[in-house]
């Protein structure tokens, strides 16, 4: 482990976030406007706040999506993409002593199911055209395959991930869970990891991002999915889940605190197949949490808890029910850069 490294955590002070734009080259096209219509309040949430970098297919277009959001706390860059799944391709930020560093690892489209060739590049091009303070450092890591839904981090030397996805086939399969582990250590500059065996989502095509399960809300408290329905498909896994979860401790060798967050009611896409509809997915920004909402009896109850967690936030619903149509959601299409990262 490299003890001067640090990881923030997502409540860490933020620079900014990104989002790249949907267009009609991407899987968005029988959708674009709907989807369009989630972004564009996704963007002006965000742009009340702090920084938003949006990466984008054409400059013109995309401004007049936005002509609601303060114009001076948005920056375009024009970069072709083949989709929008920001949290994935884009950067993961650590800090090395007061020095940001941008380390840029291979997005191979979770495990060569998609294509993501340009994507794979976004972050090297975004760098070259100065999006970033001139201090920070940018590091290829390509010979890593790693997505930033497959992580979630305190801030405080402790990573959250799950087995299915880290330990996957045609990502780094030619390492072991320790080897992994200890590269994850070094380049991350965590002291553990937490590994979850446990979890899925019906229709998730990222082998189980964490993201979609459970997150730190705190350096005590973890929220996860939970599934009280014992006819649902979900019910026994999310169950192993949840003892796994109770079994893990603070570094102190207390038990997390951990708030259920309700499962979704079940959700289809066209062709009959359940969508992995998740209030885990949430985005913290500066001063609020942003999240998901499917036009569910479920989403205020969500927000209920997300409140206990974050009492000094505002939480922020987003109707995502036509993001999760691609089997994704907020958390999915955005990354968070800490402060003194975006220029």
């Amino acid at each position: 482990m490299n003890s001067n490294l640090l990881f923030p955590a997502e409540w860490h002070p933020q620079s900014g976030v990104q989002l790249s734009w949907p267009h009609a080259q991407t899987d968005w096209k029988s959708t674009l406007d709907q989807v369009t219509a989630c972004y564009q309040r996704i963007a002006y949430e965000i742009s009340l706040r702090q920084k938003l970098l949006v990466v984008c297919s054409n400059i013109n277009e995309t401004k007049a999506y936005l002509a609601h959001c303060d114009p001076t706390n948005i920056i375009y860059r024009e970069i072709l993409t083949n989709d929008t799944w920001t949290r994935d391709h884009s950067g993961l930020t650590v800090i090395d002593n007061g020095q940001p560093i941008l380390l840029d690892f291979q997005f191979n489209g979770w495990g060569l199911k998609f294509p993501a060739y340009l994507d794979n590049q976004i972050t090297r091009q975004l760098y070259e055209q100065q999006v970033f303070v001139p201090t920070v450092e940018y590091r290829s890591m390509k010979n890593f395959v790693l997505e930033g839904g497959s992580l979630e981090r305190d801030g405080d030397g402790t990573l959250l991930t799950t087995e299915a996805c880290l330990l996957s086939r045609n990502r780094n399969d030619y390492l072991t869970k320790e080897q992994i582990g200890e590269y994850l250590k070094e380049t991350l500059g965590v002291e553990r990891i937490l590994w979850l065996k446990n979890g899925y989502l019906a229709g998730d095509d990222t082998d189980s991002h964490i993201d979609t399960l459970a997150r730190f809300c705190n350096l005590q408290t973890i929220t996860y999915v939970q599934c009280t329905d014992s006819d649902d498909e979900h019910y026994e896994a999310l169950a192993k889940m949840e003892e796994e979860l109770q079994q893990f401790s603070i570094k102190a060798g207390k038990p997390y605190r951990l708030l259920p967050l309700p499962m979704a009611d079940s959700m289809y896409d066209n062709e009959g197949n359940r969508l992995p509809a998740t209030y885990a997915n949430f985005l913290i920004i500066n001063e609020a949490v942003l999240l998901p909402f499917y036009r569910l009896p479920q989403d205020e109850s969500a927000r209920e808890v997300l409140q206990q967690a974050f009492p000094n936030r505002e939480i922020i619903g987003i109707p995502c029910e036509a993001l999760v149509q691609q089997h994704g959601s907020l958390h999915c299409v955005t990354m968070q850069y800490p402060e003194g990262v975006l220029a």
